[in-house]
């Protein structure tokens, strides 16, 4: 399997998590998620993940001026959003753990 493929199920949970420490942009988004070991990620990718967030109600965007230039999109995450990252988080840790345990062999014990 590819790791594109693996990281499609996870992303729109960490963007999510990223979103819920505080309003952000699209740059800033990607610059955290790079801090955390996804430096494969490019813009082609995340903005349709914000898209698809925004459509589900997940997070809210607004438009402003940019101190540095041209109009910026903000996302903050809603009530929704903050009700789905808790549940993202649950179903996460609870397939991380079982898969660790089948990739370590520990599931024939």
């Amino acid at each position: 399997m590819e790791e594109s493929q693996l990281l499609r199920g996870i992303l729109e949970g960490c963007v999510l998590a990223v979103i819920a420490g505080g309003e952000t942009y699209g740059y800033e988004i990607l610059a955290k998620l790079d801090q955390c070991g996804f430096d494969a990620l490019l813009e082609g990718t995340l903005y349709p993940v914000l898209t698809r967030l925004e459509k589900k109600g997940l997070i809210s965007c607004r438009k402003a001026k940019s101190p540095y230039g041209p109009v910026r999109k903000y996302y903050s995450i809603t009530e929704a959003g903050k009700t789905a990252l808790e549940t993202f988080r649950g179903n996460y840790q609870r397939i991380t753990a079982a898969a660790d345990a089948v990739l370590k062999g520990e599931s024939d014990q």
